[in-house]
Parts: structure tokens; sequence; C-alpha cells
């Protein structure tokens, strides 16, 4: 674990305190979670299939934790349409997609929204579900098009682009 972190094991409850914040993640009763030395171990009790895949699963959610107290994440959309802008106003993001109203989009608690240009969102916290399924809630409003490419996608995203109607 990085300077800065600590954590705690209550059963299968994993607790991780960071500089960020704090998470926690209930381990499945498939896996054992030994904490020694400031390392946190992740080992499967039997030799199933399904044991196996519960082990890279609570592997991969205590890096994610302990990566989420210490850095935080971020993802980045990108608005792309003529009139299409975002703005936030107190904990509500503004959404103008080319529709006759508007989208007042409420930002979740422990998330972070900025707009640092008016085509641009960045969303931001500590937890990585909870960001990526607000960026994806955000880009749901409207998808980008293939045909012109106009609407919300994530900064490098590659979207095929088809070819219009011919005479």
């Amino acid at each position: 674990m990085p300077a800065g972190v600590t954590a705690s094991l209550d059963g299968n409850l994993v607790k991780v305190k960071g500089s960020k914040g704090e998470l926690s993640f209930l381990a499945p009763e498939d896996v054992t979670v030994t904490l020694d030395d400031g390392a946190i171990s992740v080992t499967p009790r039997t030799e199933t299939k399904r044991a196996r895949a519960m082990w890279g699963m609570s592997r991969s959610q205590v890096a994610n934790l302990i990566e989420g107290v210490s850095k935080g994440y971020e993802k980045k959309l990108d608005i792309t349409g003529v009139g299409y802008k975002a703005a936030v106003a107190g904990k509500v993001l503004k959404l103008s997609l080319g529709y006759s109203h508007d989208i007042d989009y409420e930002i979740p608690a422990g998330i972070a929204i900025v707009t640092p240009k008016p085509t641009e969102i960045v969303v931001t916290g500590i937890d990585k579900q909870r960001v990526g399924q607000t960026a994806a809630e955000i880009r749901d409003f409207r998808g980008p098009e293939p045909y012109q490419g106009k609407g919300v996608r994530y900064s490098g995203e590659f979207i095929f682009r088809k070819e219009g109607k011919k005479k």
C-alpha cells in the first residue's frame, strides 16, 4: 500500500482510509482476505470456478479502493455540436444538447463535476464505479451519433463515422 493509506479488516469487510477519504468493500465468502505488514492479500478458499472468479474480482476491488483513496479517479467527456454546452450551477449540471429543453442533472454525493470549457466535462471522485456510472449517465443524455459526430463522448473515444445518403 502507498504511504498515507491505512487499511483494516473486520471479517471479510475491508476498510481503506487515505488522504482523499474512506472506502469499504465486503468480500464474498468464496475468498479469504488477510492483512500483513501493510499489504492486503486475497486468496480463494476452494479451487472452484466461482471462487477463482471472485478472487480476481475481489483483488481488483481492493486495488481500486487503494488507488481511489490515494489518487482518485477522473473521467473526461467532450461535447460536440452547434449550441451544445454544459455548465455547473451549485449541485446541478446544466446541459444544452439540442433538445427543446435544457437537462438538469443532480450531481451525486461524493462526485465532483467541473466544466473547464463549455464543451468539456470532468467527473472526479474516489469511487471508480460511481465516477464511471455518473459519466455514463451524462453520456446517455445524447450519445454520439455516427453521421455528424454530434453528442457527448468520452475524451479520446473513437466514433465510427458513416457515409451519408447518396444521390
